[in-house]
């Protein structure tokens, strides 16, 4: 702050566009990465980027029995919830940080 209670505005903008940089390269970061999740003892895996698109899905001959496909399916199903919840989590504890806000600000940080 400066003398009469008053907010450096260049200040601000310059952590404005820091925190910003820091923000897109965490989100390039994720993008790139890979989460696994499996299933049935891993029958089933499936993997994820950061962003949350299935980009892999393995199934192992011994879980595709043809009369019960349903199983299959929850597996599945199950795998690629796993892995989407690798990559949330890792989401989380990247972005967690950069979400604070700038400090100093009423509303924007600490």
């Amino acid at each position: 702050m400066q003398p009469g209670g008053q907010f450096d505005m260049q200040a601000i903008l310059a952590q404005a566009q820091q925190m910003q940089q820091h923000i897109m390269d965490a989100q390039a970061q994720l993008a790139e990465a890979e989460f696994t999740g499996a299933a049935g003892g891993g029958l089933v895996t499936a993997t994820v980027s950061g962003t949350g698109e299935l980009v892999g899905l393995v199934i192992q001959p011994a879980a595709a029995d043809p009369d019960d496909t349903e199983t299959l399916a929850d597996l599945v199903v199950a795998a690629v919830r796993t892995a989407n919840a690798e990559a949330q989590k890792a989401a989380a504890d990247t972005m967690g940080p950069l979400a604070g806000g700038l400090p100093g600000l009423p509303g924007l940080g600490m």
